[in-house]
């Protein structure tokens, strides 16, 4: 590495680990192995920043140095969080707050370490008792009446990585001006400041008896228990990737009515490096590939999969050729959306209230299917704080009955504010047992939805760059797309372009207008004139830069399918390659 400064300017940082009689021992050992080694890369990269506690919490590689997960990154963020907390609820005779964990190695630790931080603060923590769902922990909070809480999670990463998400008193993950403030708290903390003794007066072990509650209530999401009850004998296909769902899922399934679920077994069991998979995501084909072989030995009729954290659901379906296919996040989305409205309908439950909502960066056929349909829908930012935020503007005005975004998170209820694995797999398997009941498969849904609404195909680039140079990297190419922005993509001009750091809209005639969103962020879009739209944006969690492409198509008959397919897959390719990428 050639940056020398860089270099001793980690190595000084190191050697304040090395020295000091604030980190353990197994720690310091660590440290000075990178210290010691010839090659710095590992050294620069543990140490070459602080992991930053971001508007979502921590994320990154666990080890030792300020750049990695450890007791002492996690502890200055709970710290940080306590000490806001008690800013904020000084009023209050006790606050409290809920610390759940997932199925990631040191996981457990990092919980325990919370726990014990937050209560030698003098903070009250209902502390699971093991993993548990990330969409459980946020009904909790609700239900214990806490003022914030905390999951240790790095949802689908790979198993290099662990993460701290925080959660305010509405169950949602903190949003303005709680992130920044809790930001700024934990800025201030170093080492010495952590309190790490903790008063197990203060800790109060939770598991089966919000497990139970929150079960029930995910249950009163049915729309259609008849349906359910002739097609109970739905062969469905179950794999929690190691994680969480394992805990809640199959009960659920089994709570909705549903008695022919067929678990892998392989991946039943916890195990935070994911032996079974690559990468324990269940947007990657690769991590169904047990469930797809169980679903061809017994064929099933759907396979769901969660992932490690419980709050995102992939899925599979056989086509009209009887081939298993993957469904992607925008068709969940637009599929589960479909279902609530038009079940809701068809059932005399809507009261001319309702919303839902979708992200930026998901598909604009459910617009189509909100305005067809007389459905108020939002759009709002990646991520579901965003939607749990617009959940809590209309509380009491309006009824949120569902929103999703593309990257597989799907929200049924109100009475969680993150995306939920658990409702949403139950959901799923009714949607199937309604698709049977008709003669008809969750891929038939999904083309009689393209046949009405019009076809579009979208596809996610993403583009990695990891470490410091990287970063610069993924900057770079930001501030190049805004200095330089395409007047063309794939041949057609673009006729909209939204910023969404300047908060701008600009139409073909080069005249910017105000964006109405609640704050800048680092998104970029364009539209073009025959209606694909292209969105850019740095991911908040992961090294990498993302483009989201949309093209649409026509499908007059669910026949039409793979022709429309083809036409819209070149189309996609053109795109990318006219922004100098590799689709």
């Amino acid at each position: 590495m050639e940056n020398q400064e860089l270099i001793k300017q980690c190595e000084a940082k190191a050697r304040e680990w090395m020295t000091s009689p604030l980190y353990d021992a197994e720690t310091q050992a660590e440290v000075r192995r990178m210290v010691e080694s010839e090659d710095k890369t590992e050294l620069v990269n543990s140490f070459y920043q602080n992991l930053e506690f971001g508007t979502g919490g921590l994320r990154g590689i666990m080890g030792a140095g300020t750049n990695r997960m450890n007791i002492y990154t996690v502890g200055a963020a709970t710290q940080g969080l306590s000490n806001y907390l008690k800013k904020s609820f000084a009023g209050r005779g006790e606050i409290s707050v809920v610390v759940g964990y997932d199925c990631r190695n040191n996981s457990s630790l990092f919980a325990q370490t919370a726990a014990n931080i937050f209560s030698a603060n003098g903070i009250k923590v209902y502390l699971f008792e093991e993993m548990r769902p990330t969409p459980e922990m946020s009904f909790a909070i609700r239900h214990l009446g806490c003022q914030s809480g905390i999951i240790l999670t790095a949802s689908h990463n790979p198993k290099e990585y662990n993460g701290y998400k925080a959660y305010w008193d509405d169950g949602a993950q903190v949003l303005s001006p709680h992130d920044k403030g809790i930001i700024d708290e934990v800025n201030k903390v170093t080492v010495a400041d952590i309190k790490f003794e903790g008063n197990p007066a203060l800790i109060q072990t939770v598991g089966e008896d919000i497990d139970r509650v929150y079960l029930e209530r995910v249950h009163s999401l049915s729309i259609d228990p008849d349906c359910i009850r002739r097609q109970k004998d739905l062969s469905i296909v179950y794999t929690p990737l190691h994680g969480t769902g394992m805990t809640l899922i199959p009960r659920s399934l089994a709570l909705w009515g549903f008695e022919n679920v067929h678990c892998v077994e392989a991946q039943m069991v916890k195990d935070g490096n994911f032996p079974t998979v690559v990468s324990p995501n269940p947007e990657n084909a690769e991590a169904l590939t047990l469930a797809l072989k169980l679903a061809k030995e017994i064929d099933a009729d759907i396979v769901m999969a969660s992932d490690p954290d419980a709050d995102r659901v992939g899925m599979a379906c056989k086509n009209d050729k009887g081939e298993w296919v993957l469904v992607d996040g925008n068709q969940t989305c637009m599929i589960f959306l479909y279902y609530i409205i038009m079940n809701r309908k068809a059932q005399g439950k809507m009261q001319g209230n309702e919303f839902i909502v979708k992200t930026i960066v998901t598909t604009e056929l459910i617009r189509a299917i909100a305005e067809k349909n007389g459905i108020k829908m939002y759009d709002c930012y990646t991520g579901f704080k965003w939607i749990a935020r617009q959940i809590r503007l209309d509380e009491g005005k309006m009824q949120y009955i569902g929103g999703g975004e593309e990257s597989y998170g799907f929200l049924a209820e109100d009475f969680v504010r993150d995306k939920d694995a658990v409702s949403a797999c139950s959901l799923l398997a009714e949607i199937c047992a309604w698709a049977k009941d008709q003669g008809k498969t969750l891929y038939d849904i999904l083309m009689d939805i393209y046949v009405e609404y019009g076809y579009a195909l979208n596809k996610t680039v993403n583009v990695v760059k990891p470490g410091k140079s990287g970063a610069d990297e993924i900057k770079a190419m930001m501030q190049g797309f805004r200095a330089n922005p395409p007047k063309e993509i794939a041949g057609s001009p673009v006729v909209c372009t939204k910023d969404y750091a300047a908060l701008t809209v600009t139409g073909a005639d080069g005249v910017a207008q105000p964006l109405d969103m609640p704050e800048p962020s680092n998104v970029l879009q364009w539209y073009t004139e025959d209606g694909t739209k292209v969105s850019v944006r740095p991911s908040g969690t992961e090294p990498k830069i993302k483009f989201y492409i949309e093209v649409k198509g026509e499908m007059g008959c669910p026949k039409c399918y793979d022709s429309a397919h083809a036409v819209a897959l070149a189309k996609v390719d053109a795109v990318a390659k006219s922004l100098g990428l590799d689709a």
